[in-house]
Order: structure tokens, then C-alpha cells, then sequence
């Protein structure tokens, strides 16, 4: 589900195909503009009233559209082309997902890979806190962990965990000499990452804290902890 005139356009233009639009009729011109190439989408048209009795909630920006389901390419193919990838494992919140897939879009990470049990990053609330780059960048879901440490390992990529380990670098001292390929891997946001994702890092990285705190957001986690990997390094092409 996309949300608002921006997402839906931003979806369009990633080559994502919509099956219907729902709105009221003051915003007819919108959708006409939107669906320019899409001629024989439905457009179903209603009161405020009636389209929050069918939503369940107030629309506030006007247009929603249901979009094709698009067919996820293999994590292995996607890490062929990439040079630093966000892993998150179990995340349940979508605003912390969508949010996550914010931040890999607009920091520079080249995919995002999600564990079986993450939500879905085509959540409507997703779609809407991503601002629509989960429409953009290339995502997939990842196999269970020994075989996703294979898919790594073959690829060349040295897999981080955000973690708190009396053993863990500063992600400072970390990003100075990051190897070329990395995975950053963020856990759920309440007990971080399992034992299992554990045990397949290469390394295990860390960002101080003061004032006793120990853990950020897990979304404020992956912005700051990508803008320090991917500060003036580039990204695939």
C-alpha cells in the first residue's frame, strides 16, 4: 500500500505497477496526473467519511493506492551488487523498519536484507515512515543464519554486529579502516541481536554512550552507524 502523492510517485517511478487508487474527489486531478501511464488502473472515489469507515483511520494525505506485490530477488544476487548492505533481524515494529530503510536510502547503503521473522517492509505504516524508499532499494529476505553466513562469506562481505560486548570496537575506529565490503547487522529492539546472528559476526562493533545510557533507537542506530561507515566511501554501482 502506498500512501500520498510523493510514495505513490516515488513507487511509479521505481517501475512498481498499481492495481487500484482510493481517494476523494477533490483529489481526481492528482491521480489523473499519476496515473497518466497507467490508464486503465480502478479509481475508486469516496467522502472523507466513508473512506475512513473503510481504512479505519483518518486519510490524511489524500490518496491511497494499492500497488503489485513485486517478486524479491535472491539475497545472493543482491549482495553481488553491493558493497554495504543494513541487516535487520526480527524487527516487529514497521516504523523502525520503515525508518531503517530511510536511512540505507538516504545514507548510500546499496540493499537492506530482513530475517524471516521481520515485518514486512511493504506494510502501509512502513511504506509511509520510509517515505517510499522501501519501494527503491533493493531488498530481500535472508535464510536462517548459517545459511545467510554463507551467502556473506562467498560474497566477500565481513558481517558487524551492532552489539554491547566488553569486547566491541568503536564504530569510529571501525569505520576508519572498514574492509570493502560489509553487512551491518541490527537487532530486535528490545533484546538486540540473537545468539545466532552473534555467532556469525566477523566483529563486533559498538557506539559510546554517556550519561548511562546503553542503546539507541534501533532506527536512530542505523543512521548513525551507516553515515559513519559510508561518510566519503562511496557506494556500488
Amino acid at each position: 500500500m502506498a500512501e500520498s502523492e510523493k510514495v505513490i510517485r516515488r513507487a511509479l517511478d521505481a517501475g512498481h505497477a498499481p492495481r487500484s487508487m482510493l481517494l476523494q474527489d477533490k483529489f481526481l486531478p492528482q491521480a489523473e496526473a499519476l496515473l497518466a501511464d497507467h490508464p486503465n488502473t480502478p479509481v475508486y472515489v469516496g467522502s472523507e467519511a466513508l473512506l475512513e469507515t473503510i481504512t479505519g483511520y483518518k486519510m490524511h494525505r489524500g490518496v491511497l493506492a494499492a500497488m503489485h506485490r513485486p517478486e524479491l530477488p535472491d539475497a545472493a544476487e543482491i549482495l553481488a551488487r553491493a558493497r554495504t548492505v543494513l541487516v535487520l533481524e526480527d524487527i516487529v515494529d514497521h516504523t523502525n523498519v520503515g525508518a531503517a530503510f530511510r536511512n540505507a536510502a538516504g545514507l548510500g547503503a546499496d540493499a537492506v536484507l530482513v530475517t524471516e521473522r521481520c515485518a514486512d517492509p511493504l506494510y502501509r505504516r512502513s511504506v509511509r515512515v520510509s517515505m517510499g524508499t522501501v519501494l527503491q532499494i533493493p531488498w530481500a529476505r535472508l535464510p536462517k543464519w548459517d545459511a545467510a553466513k554463507s551467502l556473506f562469506t562467498e560474497a566477500g562481505f565481513e558481517t558487524v554486529a551492532l552489539a554491547l560486548d566488553p569486547d566491541a570496537i568503536a564504530l569510529a575506529d571501525y569505520a576508519a579502516s572498514r574492509p570493502e565490503r560489509v553487512a551491518l547487522m541490527l537487532g530486535t529492539e528490545g533484546d538486540g541481536l540473537s545468539r545466532a546472528a552473534l555467532r556469525t559476526a566477523d566483529r563486533t562493533v559498538i557506539i559510546p554512550m554517556q550519561h548511562g545510557v546503553d542503546s539507541l533507537n534501533v532506527a536512530a542506530t542505523s543512521g548513525i552507524a551507516l553515515y559513519a561507515l559510508l561518510d566519503g566511501a562511496g557506494t556500488a554501482n
